[in-house]
């Protein structure tokens, strides 16, 4: 509680309330002289005689209800409201075979791509371990091989999202082989046109950019649509790509089926870097190239660093001038009653004492 800044002065005429204490020392005076009052210094007091020490303390308190009031105390409320400027963020997968090569680590020990694209991507998007996290953010997978299909749709439940990411497993059939980045960033594309035009319906969430990660260790051999032929349709409506290749330079061990079982066959590693940068750049975005885990994480974190959400509080404050405003108060016995402003409790102790004084306390002194 406060005060208001013209009106606080006014506290200082709070010692006012101690004058009806005043009386009280008058009356250990004498008004009425005697002979001898001894016959009567240790008779028994009465009930109305105990009780008329209340009626000071009434009138201290009404007076000093009616200074506060003068003072105009205030009760300050604040509310807020929060606009979010969140990113969608498409993660675009390659599940291709070549994926299976061991040329990264997770916790000191040989990898294949997939799986350390799934650590370090579950730590961009929840936090932890250098990442501050996407709270803010509407998170989508998609994953390719010979075709693209979407794991989860843009969405805040990230438990979602990083569920959907764990799930994405290497093609079981022939049918399935291949690398169709161009129809994978299409549908990537597709997805985040969908959220735009889906924002702003709760007036929570405002998309302040879109964003597509496209992380592939191949070059595109499948699929109906080109790869710059999709950088161009997301360049179109405004999404940035940011291409990441995988995979060591040179050669990279990959485990093959063979008659006397799994054998680690080191395999050339071909990425198309011409390609992918042409599609980041025709965006405004940047390719870069993981060649082990170390450098895997340093993307996603400049990637973490480069596409920040805001967030825009507003605040107001409002005001309840308690000597005029009524407060509202549940007791036992009443479903809701009104409490009377200071100015009404102050006339009240003020009635109660001028009762009192004039009727049972009444005194000839």
């Amino acid at each position: 509680m406060s005060f208001h800044s013209g009106s606080i002065w006014l506290l200082g005429l709070l010692p006012l309330a101690l004058l009806p204490f005043l009386q009280i020392w008058r009356r250990t005076r004498p008004v009425v002289r005697y002979s001898s009052l001894e016959s009567v210094d240790h008779a028994p007091k009465g009930r109305m005689t105990r009780l008329r020490g209340v009626l000071p303390f009434l009138r201290a308190l009404s007076l000093a209800l009616i200074v506060l009031a003068l003072a105009r105390p205030v009760l300050p409320s604040e509310s807020s409201r929060t606009l979010v400027e969140g990113i969608a963020i498409e993660m675009v997968v390659d599940r291709s075979d070549s994926m299976r090569a061991l040329d990264f680590t997770l916790d000191d020990a040989p990898a294949n791509r997939l799986d350390a694209l799934k650590d370090v991507a579950t730590r961009f998007i929840r936090g932890g371990e250098g990442f501050a996290g996407r709270p803010n953010d509407l998170i989508g997978v998609v994953a390719f091989a010979g075709k693209a299909d979407s794991m989860v749709p843009l969405t805040l439940d990230h438990g979602v999202a990083l569920e959907a990411l764990q799930q994405i497993d290497f093609p079981t059939q022939q049918a399935e082989m291949g690398t169709a980045i161009g129809d994978a960033v299409a549908l990537g594309v597709d997805k985040l046109k969908d959220a735009a035009d889906r924002a702003n319906r709760d007036g929570r969430l405002r998309i302040k950019s879109s964003v597509l990660v496209l992380l592939t260790d191949g070059e595109s051999n499948a699929g109906e649509l080109a790869p710059l032929e999709a950088a161009a349709l997301a360049q179109s409506i405004g999404v940035r790509l940011y291409t990441v290749g995988l995979g060591t330079k040179g050669f990279a061990n990959v485990p093959v089926q063979t008659p006397f079982g799994e054998r680690l066959q080191r395999v050339p590693v071909s990425i198309d870097e011409k390609t992918l940068t042409e599609m980041a750049t025709a965006t405004g975005g940047r390719y870069f190239r993981a060649t082990d885990s170390a450098s895997l994480t340093e993307i996603y974190a400049t990637i973490d660093e480069l596409e920040k959400s805001s967030i825009e509080e507003t605040r107001q404050t409002r005001y309840r001038d308690l000597a005029v405003s009524s407060t509202p108060l549940t007791l036992p016995l009443f479903s809701r009653i009104t409490l009377p402003p200071l100015l009404a409790l102050a006339l009240v102790a003020l009635t109660v004492e001028t009762l009192l004084a004039t009727t049972r306390l009444r005194s000839i002194a």
